[in-house]
């Protein structure tokens, strides 16, 4: 009997782990929202580190997080690095591409809770009598995290918080 439990208790994990093993290597997490103002008045909102405590969700994750801006003032070559609580962790992220109105590439590097190295664009176009911004972030998935994919949802969690963020800048720049 302990041995016939002990069999299945091995196959499980073993469906588990090749499960998580089939896992797509990358992943993309992406939200869009229209927003009833010019690009250019949304532009500096993204494209300028001092203004993201107006707008962003991950702000608010601690308010002691510590803070540190460098590199250019806005725009390619900006940097904005913190280390907060569990919730906030450690990381920094370098603006790598700025296009006026268009465009802003980060490089974001994860240090706690956890390593990870991603890049997130924010991409606003013409829309109707506004803007449509789309946030994105996309990256690799090393195996453990394809583990807890299967039993959490990474685009619903970080989506939630793009979506917030989203309807931040929205609330910032309508009229």
């Amino acid at each position: 009997m302990l041995a016939t439990i002990l069999i299945i208790v091995v196959v499980i994990i073993a469906a588990v782990l090749v499960l998580a093993a089939t896992r797509p290597n990358d992943f993309v997490v992406s939200r869009s929202a229209g927003i009833k103002a010019p690009a250019e008045a949304i532009f500096p909102l993204i494209n300028d580190f001092k203004q993201w405590p107006s707008w962003s969700p991950f702000e608010k994750l601690d308010p002691n997080m510590q803070r540190t801006l460098s590199g250019a003032d806005s725009g390619n070559g900006a940097v904005y690095a913190w280390e907060g609580n569990s919730k906030a962790g450690k990381g920094r992220m370098e603006i790598t591409n700025s296009v006026p109105a268009s465009l802003v590439s980060l490089k974001l590097d994860f240090e706690k809770p956890f390593r990870a190295n991603n890049t997130v664009d924010f991409t606003l176009s013409p829309s109707g009598d506004g803007t449509s911004v789309t946030w994105s972030m996309r990256g690799s998935r090393p195996f453990i995290a394809k583990l807890m994919g299967l039993f959490m949802n990474f685009d619903a969690l970080i989506g939630k918080d793009f979506e917030a963020g989203l309807d931040n800048l929205k609330r910032a720049t309508e009229r």
